[in-house]
């Protein structure tokens, strides 16, 4: 399994590929610098795999890199931070 994680700001999301097709997408809102992400989904074929938390943590670091800051209002980025305190320095 190949997996390609990107970012395309232009669409508000965040993208993570297997073997070249679309498997999960992470989306959000922008305000100055604060990114709300609103949603998550997974192709149902993938999930059980890994990918939602590969995805969140590349767009939560990503974030980070660029000086912004995370709302989460969906449920799984919600519990991702949450676990994850890492990330509690971006959380608004």
């Amino acid at each position: 399994m190949s997996a390609t994680v990107r970012h395309e700001p232009e669409r508000s999301r965040y993208v993570i590929e297997v073997d070249g097709k679309e498997a999960e997408e992470a989306t959000y809102a922008l305000d100055g610098d604060v990114h709300t992400f609103d949603h998550t989904f997974t192709d149902p074929a993938r999930r059980g795999q890994g990918l939602a938390g590969q995805l969140v943590d590349f767009a939560l670091n990503d974030v980070r890199e660029r000086g912004g800051r995370a709302r989460p209002l969906c449920p799984y980025v919600v519990d991702y931070m949450d676990k994850h305190t890492v990330f509690d320095d971006i959380r608004v």
